[in-house]
């Protein structure tokens, strides 16, 4: 993944800004480098994916400007053929390309990259910093300010929890210009709607998805894939071993127990012929995780806990059993195409603005979960629903034929991948189960049950009120926040809610985000 930092002055406390960079070392664990500009710091842990010799370290320099990023950058092959007119390059680094970019385009250069990344450039002439975040808030950055009032940046809160008092996220698709933050992509904002027939939709999103998983395929390291049973990591894990044209490797994990999903990874892996590894977990292994995970997220969201205690020890095990490092995953496609939850949209025009709002806040829920559980393991996520062109498209169709009028969510999807021999029929129209639940029912029963020893009603009552900003709600909830806050004292304001079910609407007044108690859940996770 790396880890980047930038102080837009110099580190009163050297000390404590090493001890500070250094909590994410698990990012960047194959090597560190810190450089100190004529203003400031910059730091870089890297993950070597990309051009895997030394040449390929960052920071990258030219003319004693200086650049750090943590992102892939798609096609980079090609715009370096371009800038190779002018510019001459020691690496195979994608990265590489950055300063070149902006010499050649400035801040215009952001709307111009395919890419998943958070960066930090120092302009030596103007002694200014710009950072910049992909659309989407695939690749984690955060910013505070100092004493004195002075900017800094870091791909993760932990990094400025001490440096700074107040920590925030850095807007997705926005760049911060030495002054001020521009938004060069709302990702969410459709320009114009697409009416094209049900046939033609489909194919394209066929096409576009293919191909945005197969960019995510170029990589100098080993590759490996998280394969839950469902819709979206089956899809991945078939059109990747397609194109590939060889036996990839794939992980599942569930409880020891009532697992859901296993039995449907496994009838994935067999079809498409992977190398298929299953990962078994248990009520200790749960409960003993979860201060770790609540610290490694920086988040007190029910949802994304939940569902990344199954996601980090997953990852946990591959990282300490395998040679992988980077991991495609399935997630990004229930926030356009739909959940459980928007069967109960009222409307077509509620469904697209729901869409939108989740696109808009996915950097805090899952999107943060799958860096963070991968991340933590030194390895790097790479998510093929979040390609920009599949994303800008699919959102831009039609709402009315995205609602479930085919009494199957996410039809259009399915659709687009019946023919072609992708997955069996079974798996490309089974009912969606929420991955906290499909690790097994059992986990988040035994997180609940675990909840109610450690507060009695009373306490619960007591405690929770102190918490002003999304007053927790549960005795899981609380949990959870006082485990956050032991880590992120007074930083609750970093995520803008819990993610839950849209309340408004008829159907979703529920107070657990689990899709398992909605009405329609079903067969769902059976």
């Amino acid at each position: 993944m790396c880890s980047i930092i930038g102080l837009t002055r110099p580190a009163e406390d050297y000390d404590k800004f090493l001890k500070c960079f250094g909590r994410t070392k698990s990012r960047g664990p194959d090597d560190t480098r810190i450089i100190k500009t004529s203003s400031g710091v910059l730091g870089f842990h890297r993950l070597a994916i990309m051009g895997l010799d030394d040449t390929g370290m960052q920071p990258f320099t030219r003319n004693g400007d200086y650049v750090v990023c943590n992102g892939e950058i798609y096609g980079f092959r090609k715009l370096k053929k371009e800038l190779e007119e002018k510019y001459s390059f020691e690496s195979d680094s994608d990265c590489e390309l950055l300063l070149p970019l902006y010499f050649e385009y400035g801040t215009d250069m952001f709307r111009m990259l395919d890419a998943e990344f958070a960066l930090i450039i120092y302009d030596a002439e103007k002694d200014k910093y710009i950072a910049a975040r992909d659309p989407i808030g695939i690749r984690p950055l955060f910013y505070g300010y100092d004493e004195n009032g002075y900017i800094m940046f870091a791909s993760e809160a932990k990094n400025l929890v001490g440096l700074s008092d107040k920590v925030y996220p850095f807007p997705p698709g926005h760049y911060y210009d030495g002054e001020k933050f521009v938004c060069y992509n709302d990702i969410a904002k459709v320009d114009s709607v697409i009416h094209d027939d049900l046939e033609t939709v489909c194919k394209n999103i066929h096409d576009k998805l293919v191909a945005g998983i197969e960019k995510r395929l170029d990589a100098d390291a080993p590759i490996g894939f998280l394969l839950s049973g469902g819709l979206d990591s089956s899809l991945v894990c078939s059109v990747s071993a397609k194109l590939l044209k060889k036996p990839i490797r794939t992980f599942a994990i569930g409880m020891s127990e009532d697992a859901i999903d296993l039995k449907y990874a496994k009838e994935t892996a067999d079809y498409i012929g992977s190398d298929h590894k299953e990962i078994i977990i248990n009520k200790d292994i749960v409960l003993s995780s979860l201060d770790e995970v609540i610290a490694m997220l920086g988040t007190y969201d029910i949802t994304t806990i939940r569902a990344s205690v199954g996601m980090y020890l997953i990852c946990k095990a591959i990282h300490e059993t395998t040679d992988i490092k980077v991991l495609l995953t399935g997630e990004i496609s229930d926030e356009i195409f739909g959940y459980k939850y928007t069967d109960f949209a009222p409307s077509a025009e509620a469904f697209q603005k729901e869409a939108e709002k989740r696109l808009r806040e996915l950097y805090m829920y899952d999107v943060l979960r799958a860096d963070r559980c991968i991340s933590v393991n030194s390895m790097e996520a790479r998510v093929p629903f979040g390609d920009l062109d599949f994303v800008k498209y699919v959102m831009a169709v039609d709402p009315e034929m995205k609602l479930n009028k085919y009494n199957k969510g996410k039809y259009l999807l399915r659709h687009a991948f019946e023919d072609g021999d992708y997955l069996p029929y079974s798996i490309l129209f089974r009912e969606k189960a929420a991955f906290s639940d499909a690790v097994g029912h059992s986990m988040v029963n035994y997180i609940k049950e675990y909840a109610e020893t450690v507060y009695s009603d009373e306490e619960f009552e007591a405690k929770r009120t102190k918490y002003t900003f999304a007053t927790p709600f549960t005795k899981e909830s609380l949990l959870y926040r006082e485990i956050f806050e032991k880590y992120y004292p007074g930083q609750a304001e970093m995520v803008v809610d819990f993610w839950m079910p849209n309340k408004e609407w008829e159907g979703c007044n529920v107070n657990d985000p689990s899709a398992r108690v909605l009405s329609n859940y079903g067969a769902s996770g059976e």
